[in-house]
């Protein structure tokens, strides 16, 4: 057999890494429509529950589903290196921006916190470009800077021309959640996104056991059904399933790209506080959050360079017969013996 009827022409290459690429922002926006309930749920559970109680229960409630399904599918522990790159992880999603961000919603609407929350691609970007080693062009990062310069200057219209403390909060929030977010999904080509977000949430568990009963034991006073509820949706989506499709998609379409997306979770939030928990929205809310729109779609369409990692799963994918949601890069028919 000739080497070259291994070997994938261009136009193949291409046509599967815009494949996989769709398929990744995709997966991306299942992620950012189950986390755009995030802070208006949060918002609810925080009026009765301590905000540390809200943001480190749900990760260690989520933790026990996570460890069963580890358990079910009887996966391997990570290696040592990989372990280092899921303490950026919980560092990241699982402590920093569950407790800052909950903090943020005892002073300010949901639909607030969502427009502040629009400078996390740019975070995530920056990120993806120190630790996957992505390559945007300028036309990318004038776009991602435009979307976080028209949510700063939302920020300081609504602050009376001040940065408000639950503004530094969330600010907080989404420089340390950017830091998870990139490095989970760098972590999702080698492992899987559905299994870092477990192993994540499996290795926080000690540290999570002793605070939570504390906090618990603190608490006075009834918990309604309705923070219940609100809970459990934190814990069961927000921490753990949305993580799913959003840590396949960042592998998938790369990190920088799909990232963006997030911008969209404006939007969404914006639209579920007011329909959904009674938020009243000002016009101005709405006209910033076009306008960062806006720079999502402009952003789709400029180039970046995937890193070397993303390029050897591209190559891979064509000895596979089926795209699966799981990032885990496929490996390679082995060559015939006369042409090792």
């Amino acid at each position: 057999m000739a080497i070259w009827s291994l070997t994938p022409s261009p136009t193949i290459l291409v046509a599967i890494m815009s494949s996989r690429e769709n398929t990744g922002m995709v997966l991306g926006l299942l992620g950012v429509v189950i986390f755009s309930l995030t802070l208006p749920f949060t918002r609810i559970v925080v009026q009765e529950l301590h905000p540390l109680l809200n943001g480190l229960g749900r990760a260690l409630f989520a933790a026990v589903p996570a460890a069963l399904l580890l358990l079910w599918r009887r996966e391997k522990w990570p290696t040592w290196k990989q372990v280092k790159g899921l303490t950026l992880v919980m560092a990241g999603v699982i402590l920093g921006f569950p407790v800052l961000s909950a903090w943020a919603m005892q002073t300010l609407p949901a639909s607030h916190g969502a427009l502040v929350n629009g400078l996390q691609p740019l975070c995530v970007a920056l990120y993806a470009a120190w630790l996957s080693h992505e390559r945007p062009s300028k036309a990318f990062w004038a776009c991602a800077a435009l979307g976080s310069a028209l949510v700063l200057g939302y920020a300081l219209i609504s602050g009376d021309g001040g940065i408000q403390a639950g503004d530094l909060l969330m600010l907080g929030a989404i420089a340390v959640g950017g830091l998870g977010y990139a490095e989970g999904g760098r972590l999702a080509r080698e492992m899987g996104g559905w299994q870092v977000i477990c192993w994540a949430l499996v290795l926080s568990t000690p540290l999570l056991i002793g605070p939570v009963v504390y906090l618990a034991l603190q608490h006075q006073g009834e918990i309604s059904a309705k923070t219940w509820w609100a809970f459990g949706y934190v814990s069961l989506f927000s921490q753990f399933i949305g993580f799913f499709a959003w840590y396949a998609g960042l592998a998938m379409g790369g990190i920088a790209r799909v990232s963006q997306i997030q911008l969209l979770q404006i939007f969404f939030t914006i639209a579920f506080s007011a329909l959904f928990f009674g938020e009243h929205v000002e016009p101005i809310t709405w006209l910033f959050a076009g306008g960062v729109i806006v720079t999502v779609m402009l952003g789709r369409k400029t180039a970046i360079k995937p890193s070397v990692g993303a390029g050897l799963l591209a190559n891979a994918a064509p000895h596979s017969t089926s795209i699966s949601t799981d990032p885990t890069p496929s490996r390679a028919s082995p060559l015939p013996q006369n042409q090792r």
